[in-house]
């Protein structure tokens, strides 16, 4: 099944005056269950191209189908609404909301969906462990190490158990050894919850962990590799 499926995007920003053209015409398409890397220097267009994925920019001209759904004809409410059923983030900023607990910044995206008490704290505890910090629910970020932060930022990505996640960066943050192992865990719960990881980075590690490689280079898609 494709879960994302980009036809030509094209984006462009205004800059001092000037247009800078982030994607140029991009063609791309991933599956459920896919565990890849977008690749490129800065400036290449990788995280635009994620921001684009994940309906936190539009389109300058192309489209963009995420979930069989073509993003550039939805309004923003719409647009809220996918990201909010379907999409997961992580990022390289961890971006967890520093007055609330573990079990609060992971359950916050089951509340948005209206859900029960028991089936929020019984979910969310789930991923908790999941993620190797059972034990640490009631603990604030500020007191957690940059792995551990990530750790919950996954969590929080995941416990709404959406199609797909868009990682940007998340082991920029990270020595090699945390980096390592938060890529071990994102892809034990690859292949536990055929959830289509897609990551921007330019970490050899990530890439090496990526069973699909796509790599960007000014704009547009130079190489596009499947690992055996």
């Amino acid at each position: 099944m494709t879960v994302v499926k980009a036809d030509n995007v094209v984006k462009d920003y205004g800059l001092s005056g000037q247009v800078v053209h982030a994607l140029r015409g991009v063609n791309l398409e991933f599956s459920a269950g896919e565990f890849a890397a977008i690749a490129g220097p800065s400036g290449s267009g990788k995280s635009t191209f994620l921001h684009l994925t994940g309906c936190l920019d539009t389109l300058t001209g192309g489209t963009m189908m995420v979930g069989g759904k073509d993003t550039g004809e939805m309004s923003r409410t719409e647009l809220a609404l996918l990201r909010r059923h379907n999409i997961g983030f992580i990022f390289q900023a961890y971006n967890l909301i520093p007055v609330l607990s573990v079990m609060e910044n992971v359950s916050f995206p089951l509340t948005l969906l209206g859900l029960g008490k028991k089936e929020i704290r019984d979910r969310s505890m789930r991923f908790i462990c999941d993620v190797g910090l059972e034990g640490m629910e009631n603990r604030r970020p500020k007191e957690m190490s940059g792995g551990q932060q990530q750790r919950v930022a996954i969590a929080r990505a995941l416990v709404k158990k959406p199609a797909l996640v868009l990682a940007d960066e998340p082991t920029a943050n990270l020595d090699s050894k945390t980096g390592r192992e938060i890529l071990e865990l994102m892809l034990a719960l690859n292949r536990s919850e055929d959830t289509t990881f897609i990551f921007s980075t330019h970490d050899d590690m990530v890439m090496d962990y990526a069973r699909r490689v796509v790599h960007i280079r000014d704009g547009l898609v130079d190489t596009d590799e499947v690992k055996g």
